[in-house]
């Protein structure tokens, strides 16, 4: 690959991740490769939530380390790393939605590489029971318009802050909460609010 011209490290970088960014940005491949691995797992979570098809998932993280390999040099800091990466995945996502026009398959969020062990202290019915709440979140999820269901897998599945989750989105805070807003009164709708509440204590 043509090396990269070298940009201003990440202002929030610190220590080793702003050293591998710098050394990315001047076309050291194997310091990107470094710098995403360690959100790769929650990225490829993030995309097969959106996507729900983890053969599709595998393609689209592919592309969007490849575009962000290729836009790395252009990358300004201007909001997290991660959350940069993960806009171009969604982007990358959404794009391979509108291409596909096929009814997605349902997913398990629990095929995702990233999961929560399962604690010990839960007998076989619980585990049952947990699997299919979120089984029926899952249905639930790809039923909702993609730029809602990113906002509601942004914020309320990953955890990210308003300002990360919006980052993320490549939108503004105010148009980010509408979007979250009217993904949570979809599930809201289809799910009623005792299995949402079933589901925030599972």
């Amino acid at each position: 690959m043509t090396a990269l011209v070298a940009r201003r490290p990440h202002a929030r970088a610190r220590g080793p991740e702003a050293q591998l960014l710098a050394l990315a940005q001047q076309g050291d491949v194997t310091a990107f490769e470094t710098l995403t691995r360690s959100c790769i797992d929650r990225l490829f979570a993030v995309v097969v939530r959106l996507v729900d098809d983890p053969a599709e998932a595998e393609d689209v993280v592919q592309e969007a380390l490849l575009r962000a390999w290729r836009g790395i040099g252009r990358f300004r800091g201007k909001s997290a790393f991660f959350t940069w990466l993960y806009r171009i995945a969604i982007n990358e996502a959404h794009r391979s939605l509108e291409k596909g026009a096929r009814r997605p398959q349902t997913v398990d969020p629990a095929d995702a590489r990233v999961q929560e062990s399962p604690s010990n202290d839960l007998g076989p019915a619980r585990l049952a029971e947990d699997r299919e709440l979120r089984g029926t979140l899952g249905l639930a999820l790809s039923a909702l318009p993609p730029p809602h269901r990113a906002a509601v897998i942004l914020r309320d599945v990953e955890g990210l802050s308003t300002r990360e989750a919006a980052d993320a989105a490549g939108i503004g805070e105010a148009a980010f909460k509408s979007r979250l807003h009217q993904g949570r009164l979809g599930l809201r709708a289809a799910l009623g609010d005792e299995f949402l509440i079933a589901a925030g204590s599972a």
